[in-house]
């Protein structure tokens, strides 16, 4: 059983062998959905690199069971996902990495808040998936914080320390879709994970892209979403519903996004 480092806020714990999750008392979730090295190989430096067979598990749409009609009312999906340790050739464990699909429910494609509870992650995003990317940032996280990805822009989640396993939480919206084809096209993000020789993790760049830089910076607060960095998202959500709303629907928000979108591309 793994325990993690900060309390989810309801009882769900990561497993790491098999990697998955186990759910406690009144909380419902899903058979963990497997990610293996064969299905992201074509995203990697590396694709025929030696690694772990199981890459990351994810529970898509977990919860307490008092709040399911709730999290239905709202079109909120909370997932947990936990990857492996250790390293994919070169690179760290990382997902695969992809942009949102237009949600059907809202028209648009949506946001994602992430909240790390055990290990440490860089949560990369560039501002799209093209030539020139635009804006990349890779935002360094430990349990606790909090990560704000914009609509629209691509992203993958990297183990930043590859000694432990990393796992985490999100809010989606219910009627999520994953979008590959941009970063398999570029065998990858604009910037790849490297292990380095003391085990850090550097960033080098994708020659697919013409990148202007990358800028590698710590998680922030966000109380102009009206965000506690002290209570975990979930029991937030539990404490009032509608906090979570522009995840469903980033059309609430709009001027939000604006300001978080100048600040991204402010730092290259």
């Amino acid at each position: 059983m793994g325990s993690l480092a900060f309390d989810p806020g309801f009882d769900i714990r990561s497993t790491g062998s098999p990697l998955g999750f186990c759910y406690g008392p009144g909380v419902f979730g899903p058979e963990v959905e497997l990610r293996r090295l064969d299905d992201i190989r074509a995203s990697l430096r590396d694709p025929g690199c030696q690694g772990p067979d199981v890459v990351y598990a994810i529970s898509m749409d977990t919860g307490r069971d008092e709040d399911r009609s709730e999290l239905l009312r709202h079109n909120l999906l909370f997932g947990a996902v936990t990857y492996a340790k250790g390293s994919m050739g070169e690179e760290p464990v990382h997902s695969q990495g992809h942009v949102h699909a237009v949600s059907p429910s809202c028209g648009e494609r949506t946001c994602e808040v992430y909240e790390i509870w055990g290990g440490e992650a860089f949560v990369y995003l560039q501002e799209r998936v093209e030539k020139d990317p635009g804006a990349c940032v890779a935002v360094h996280a430990t349990p606790g914080d909090v990560v704000i990805v914009p609509p629209g822009w691509a992203h993958s989640t990297v183990v930043a320390d590859v000694g432990q396993n990393l796992t985490f939480g999100a809010w989606c919206v219910r009627d999520y879709g994953f979008d590959y084809e941009g970063v398999r096209a570029h065998h990858g993000m604009a910037w790849t994970p490297v292990v380095d020789h003391e085990g850090g993790v550097r960033f080098e760049a994708n020659p697919a892209y013409e990148a202007d830089g990358i800028a590698v910076v710590e998680a922030r607060a966000y109380p102009e979403f009206g965000i506690d960095a002290e209570v975990p998202v979930y029991r937030q959500f539990e404490e009032d519903p509608g906090r979570f709303d522009f995840v469903a629907d980033p059309r609430v928000a709009a001027e939000l996004w604006h300001g978080l979108e100048q600040q991204l591309t402010g730092l290259r």
